[in-house]
């Protein structure tokens, strides 16, 4: 048994898992939403304004990033496939930044309901920014 039919099967495992991924496979890291329990109605909105903000341009930067490695993916398997181990791809600081900033999206959200205010939820989606009405009576007691 020769070891050379393995060698191309073994570097495109290692090459593949290089890539970087789609934003929205990127698990999103769990933020109590207890840190936001002292915050107020407008502290809430101002901070789920920022947050949202600045997932949508990590969102739109990591989109870029996994789309090109998988061009340059696609190109090296069928120009070159050596090429492949220049791919840079991978997972970095901008992907746990944006799982991170998941979470905090979601803990606002969860205080913003506890909360009863009334507050505009744009997603963190680039293609898809309606917002989505988060309805209540005002502020309310802190719930949890």
């Amino acid at each position: 048994m020769s070891i050379r039919p393995v060698l191309p099967v073994l570097a495109l495992c290692g090459v593949v898992g290089a890539c970087a991924s789609q934003p929205d496979d990127i698990q999103t890291s769990y933020v109590s939403p207890v840190f936001y329990k002292d915050f107020d109605c407008e502290q809430i909105s101002l901070e789920l304004q920022r947050v949202t903000h600045r997932a949508n341009e990590l969102r739109n930067s990591l989109k870029s990033t996994a789309d090109a490695d998988a061009a340059q993916m696609g190109l090296g398997l069928i120009l070159f496939w050596p090429a492949l181990f220049l791919l840079e791809g991978g997972d970095g600081a901008e992907a746990s930044e944006y799982a991170r900033l998941k979470g905090e999206k979601e803990a606002l959200e969860q205080a913003a309901v506890r909360r009863k205010c009334d507050i505009q939820v744009v997603p963190v989606e680039a293609d898809k920014a309606k917002p989505t009405p988060v309805k209540g009576a005002g502020e309310g007691e802190w719930a949890g």
